[in-house]
């Protein structure tokens, strides 16, 4: 009899544990999204500790900053499919996850942070940082300190603080801002080369780091002006910072990320050039790469006021170039047709026997803003594991809850 009660009674404590463990990653009523306190402000992201439990919320906080916020409402198991996902994530079944944010139909209704994640705290971005120079770049446009046309002219053009001679032999004038933004320019350095570049630390401030790429590139031909993953992002910062006034540092913080309201990040310098890094080392919180998200799905607009030409995001988020399936990042059984825009990536994602194109922002060991039009559903999450096959978990793991 006793040994049959011991029994009963742990068998209720585990059921009473693992209710408490559901309530505590549904219920937020009775909890608050993990925040770095003011005085740890300071620290950096292999300073902060693990969290003890998972934060999962489906009814996000208001917290007046511009995202519209509303409930995760699928009916039923639908819904149930999101949040054992989330706990799927809380206990790191599929890898090293910071935080998972989903909108959907304009709102933001669901958002949950792990291990390092934090609501205040800016995560590092890696490759991000290169859709947001691109969508930069669209700003100057809006502005009319480029034209759309302007794509299409040689970087030389645009870059007149050089004495570029010796670089057109090796082909600059064929380098355009479209080729710029797909990762197409055609210019081919290998390590020997890339170390020399380093070595001239003072011939590389401002337009001097152009001209010594050129300089030690292979000559630029239309058989290199294939897609290769490089040098791009890099050339159009140097083109936004030669077109728009001031400083291209000061021109994203007043006429993009103070217009969104990204206040809390961090966009560091290039040491050699002085200019903002435009492929790298960039933070912001998943709250902010949300906006991000949200200006392109909203077509360049934000709460009402144009800030990016509708036709530069639309052409950016198309498969411009087909990069093929060889190497798909992040892939997997049903993930396929890669593809490149405007420093966007594409994909085909598989659900049942339908595809749904997914265009994303993305970044090493898992940073990722992904749109899914079709849906009208976008995510978004940071993480810290680069193997992990991210695109085919958001096709196994997300998508089917919102079809």
């Amino acid at each position: 009899m006793t040994l049959k009660y011991t029994i009963k009674s742990l068998l209720a404590i585990a059921v009473l544990l693992s209710n408490n463990m559901t309530t505590a990653m549904a219920n937020t009523k009775e909890h608050h999204a993990p925040e770095v306190s003011k005085a740890d402000a300071h620290i950096t992201y292999t300073e902060v500790p693990y969290l003890d439990t998972a934060f999962v919320d489906t009814s996000p906080k208001n917290r007046n900053d511009g995202i519209p916020v509303g409930k995760l409402d699928l009916y039923g198991g639908k819904k149930q499919m999101i949040t054992q996902f989330a706990k799927e994530l809380g206990s790191f079944k599929h890898g090293h996850y910071d935080s998972l944010l989903i909108a959907h139909n304009g709102k933001l209704v669901f958002e949950s942070y792990y291990a390092k994640g934090r609501v205040n705290l800016p995560h590092y971005q890696a490759s991000v940082t290169k859709t947001y120079t691109g969508l930069a770049l669209g700003r100057a446009i809006q502005l009319g300190y480029l034209s759309m046309d302007d794509l299409d002219k040689p970087l030389t053009s645009f870059l007149t603080e050089l004495d570029l001679s010796k670089s057109v032999k090796q082909g600059a004038d064929k380098v355009t801002l479209r080729h710029a933004l797909t990762m197409t320019s055609g210019i081919r350095t290998n390590g020997e080369q890339r170390a020399k570049i380093e070595k001239l630390p003072n011939q590389l401030m401002g337009q001097g780091e152009i001209k010594a790429i050129f300089e030690h590139s292979r000559p630029v031909t239309e058989e290199t002006q294939t897609f290769k993953y490089g040098y791009g992002p890099l050339l159009v910062m140097h083109v936004l910072d030669a077109v728009v006034p001031g400083t291209a540092k000061n021109f994203i913080k007043k006429e993009l990320l103070d217009k969104i309201g990204i206040n809390n990040y961090q966009w560091r310098t290039n040491g050699a050039s002085g200019l903002p890094e435009a492929g790298w080392r960039t933070n912001m919180t998943s709250r902010d790469m949300i906006k991000w998200g949200m200006l392109a799905m909203n077509k360049g607009k934000w709460q009402g006021e144009q800030l990016i030409p509708e036709k530069f995001i639309t052409d950016g988020t198309s498969r411009l170039i087909m990069t093929g399936d060889d190497e798909v990042h992040w892939g997997g059984k049903d993930v396929s047709n890669q593809g490149y825009g405007y420093l966007w990536w594409g994909v085909d994602l598989k659900v049942g026997d339908k595809h749904y194109l997914g265009v994303s922002a993305q970044g090493g060991n898992g940073q990722i803003i992904m749109i899914i039009e079709e849906l009208d559903l976008l995510i978004v999450h940071t993480a810290n594991d680069n193997n992990i096959p991210f695109k085919q978990v958001i096709a196994e793991k997300i998508l089917p809850a919102f079809i």
